[in-house]
Parts: C-alpha cells; sequence; structure tokens
C-alpha cells in the first residue's frame, strides 16, 4: 500500500494544532497493519508545512504517496493549494507521484456526527423544537457556499429539527447573527448554533463569541453552540475512505459547477486561473517573497 499524506489548512490556534496531531497519530494506529508511512502537514498558519512532511515520506524510500486534503468543502485550499502545494514537491523530488483524493464532505458519516454534537448540546431537549444554524467557513468560491447549504439541508432531512439553516463565519452570507435573527423571527425558541469545521481555530471561536453577543441581547431565544467535529474515529475512517479511493483510483470529483471550469455567474475571470500553492512560513520557498495577497485566519 501506498504512504498516506494528510494535508490540512493550518491554524494559529495551538489547541487545533495539538488536536490535528493527534488526529494523525488516530489515524496512523488504525492502519499500522496495511499503511506503511502516515504524515500530515500544512498549506499555511502552522508547523509542519507541507514540504516537511513529505520529506518525511521520501526519507522512507517511497516515491508513490496518497494525498488526502483534510477539508470540509472543494473550494480553493482543496482545488489549488494543496494540488499545487504537491507539483512543488514534485519539482523538489524528482520520480515523486501522488494520488490525489477527495475532500471529505458532504459524506453522510459528517451529518452524522454534526448531529451527535448537537445532541450534545441539547442534552436531552427535544429535536422538534429547535432550530439549528450550521456554520460553514465561508468562501469567496460558490460551488463550496453551496455545499454548505446542501449540508444543511441532508442534516435537516429525516432528523426531526425543527429547522435548519446555513450561514458563514467569514467570505459569505449570511451571517452567524443574520442566521440567528432569521430563526428568531421564525418563532424560534431555542437554537443550536453547529461550527462545520473540524478543529478549534480563530474562526469556531468567533462563531461562539458571535453567538454568545446574539444571545445576550436577545434572552427571549436560548442559544446553544455544539462543539466541533473533532478528533474522532469517524472522522479517521473517512480520510481512509478517501485514501482507499485515491489508491484504487475511485475518484469521483463533481466538477460541475467547480468555479474554475464554469463560468458563474460573477465568477467568469476565476475560469483557468492557474492554480499556485500557498507559501508556507517554514516552507524555504516563502524567503523569495512569493505570496497570496490575501490574510487567512484559521
Amino acid at each position: 500500500m501506498l504512504p498516506l499524506l494528510i494535508v490540512g489548512h493550518g491554524t494559529k490556534s495551538e489547541k487545533g494544532v495539538r488536536e490535528f496531531h493527534a488526529f494523525i497519530d488516530r489515524v496512523r494506529t488504525r492502519v499500522a497493519d496495511r499503511v506503511p508511512v502516515v504524515e500530515g502537514g500544512f498549506i499555511e498558519l502552522a508547523p509542519p508545512p507541507v514540504t516537511d512532511a513529505v520529506g518525511k515520506v521520501v526519507a522512507t524510500g517511497h516515491h508513490d504517496v496518497a494525498t488526502v486534503p483534510l477539508v470540509l468543502t472543494a473550494a480553493g485550499h482543496g482545488k489549488g493549494d494543496i494540488p499545487g502545494a504537491m507539483a512543488r514537491e514534485q519539482v523538489r523530488h524528482p520520480g515523486l507521484r501522488y494520488r490525489y483524493g477527495r475532500p471529505l464532505g458532504p459524506h453522510p458519516v459528517l451529518q452524522d456526527v454534526v448531529a451527535a454534537r448537537i445532541d450534545d448540546a441539547l442534552d436531552g431537549a427535544d429535536r422538534a423544537d429547535t432550530y439549528v444554524v450550521l456554520v460553514g467557513r465561508g468562501s469567496t468560491d460558490p460551488d463550496a457556499n453551496a455545499e454548505v447549504a446542501k449540508v444543511a439541508r441532508l442534516l435537516w432531512e429525516g432528523r426531526g429539527y425543527a429547522g435548519v439553516e446555513p450561514s458563514f463565519i467569514s467570505l459569505a452570507e449570511p451571517s452567524v447573527p443574520a442566521a440567528l435573527d432569521k430563526v428568531r423571527k421564525l418563532g424560534a425558541s431555542r437554537v443550536v448554533v453547529a461550527p462545520y469545521f473540524l478543529f478549534p481555530g480563530v474562526l469556531p471561536d468567533r462563531i461562539v463569541a458571535q453567538s454568545q453577543e446574539f444571545a445576550a441581547a436577545d434572552q427571549a431565544m436560548e442559544v446553544r453552540v455544539a462543539d466541533l467535529i473533532g478528533d474522532c474515529d469517524e472522522l479517521a475512517d473517512l480520510v481512509l475512505e478517501r485514501y482507499d479511493e485515491a489508491v484504487g483510483g475511485d475518484i469521483r470529483m463533481n466538477c460541475d459547477t467547480c468555479v474554475y471550469r464554469i463560468a458563474l455567474p460573477g465568477f467568469a475571470d476565476k475560469v483557468g486561473a492557474p492554480q499556485l500553492p500557498h507559501h508556507h512560513p517554514d516552507d524555504p520557498a516563502h524567503s523569495h517573497g512569493h505570496g497570496h495577497g490575501h490574510h487567512h485566519v484559521g
């Protein structure tokens, strides 16, 4: 079997970095009998950079690797930054080949985990009397934002909530306060805000803060915040499912609404745009003065 390289976005949160590494250890333990090497790295914001993780794989004598993007939606990081980083590693390591897995969502396993986190927040309260606000990261890629809306609908179907509304913590609307205001106007007496995030970070902290601020200003509606997806066996098994797809050549990516392939209204300038990697501060190439012209938080 091929080595597994898990690539995350990165975060400024020390807790988030620790949980990422704990998750890599969890995956490593679960496949110790069949996967020779499991490594993890980030494209930005935190060590280790992708180049260090690839270097560890190559140092074991392997030059063919399965790369799984640890991202929930197929936005710019999964479509461009991570493949771009791997292409750069192919220049650094002649002969390196990589097979690229799909992003994690939308997958029923993720919806089940989010539902379990919501149930924990409800602590026995009735789903039928509860609205849910699902909060995605938000993206300049409309395809990724639409996927969060799809997950919200799938989360609602068959689970008995009063309703599920999608929202975003950055780069897209509706915002968390706007979504909370909407369910209040719909008559909600209780709402659970469910972050659609893997690990702790700046943006999940912002979700909690905005939810608490809204609750303090409007005490007529009870606002609870669910936990993140987090380091768990279900997530590890999903990553391994994506790994098996990549190794077996069974990659079923849907590109029908990809902003880089299809001229969507208002985004036609993105069609065919070159996909370049982020430049990680711990990557030797970072000192060459290249980089994205936008700021990220994590």
